[in-house]
Formats: C-alpha cells, structure tokens, sequence
C-alpha cells in the first residue's frame, strides 16, 4: 500500500498497535483538541522523527513515520479529517 495514495488514518508505520485499538489515539486527540492544537501536535511528532532519522542504532522507522505525520497536517491543512 503506497503511503502517496492511502489516507494517513489508514495506515500505521510500525506495527498495528494502533490499528488494532477500538479508536485511535489521534483520532481521540483530533475530537478533544482545537485544529491548531491538533496541528501543532502533528507537526511536533513530524520533526520529531524527521529529526531522528538515522541517528538511533539499528533500523528504524523514523523517516516514515514522519512521513506519516506530514500526510496527516497536509491531510488536516487541506481540509479533510473532519476539520
């Protein structure tokens, strides 16, 4: 499944941990936080893994992850997510 052509809430880098919850936790935060809220904590979790990118040992998923991340604010930015 491409990440270009799959909704951000479809999808999860990492596991299913998330996926297999009854509701996500963004989706929680996206009902209980204002949008610049909800924002500010999308592009909070998307530097945070771009910034980490290939500095932890082993391999990691950090610079899909914040690709993930960055799909969600352009997602959330263009008006989709219930916002």
């Amino acid at each position: 499944m491409s990440i270009e052509h799959t909704s951000a809430d479809d999808m999860q880098v990492g596991g299913s941990h998330y996926k297999d919850m009854p509701i996500e936790p963004w989706e929680v935060m996206r009902v209980v936080m204002t949008r610049e809220e909800f924002m500010g904590f999308l592009k909070g979790n998307y530097l945070k893994y771009a910034m980490r990118a290939g500095r932890k040992p082993g391999a990691t998923d950090d610079a899909e992850k914040a690709r993930h991340y960055a799909k969600k604010l352009r997602e959330i930015e263009d008006g989709y997510a219930g916002f």
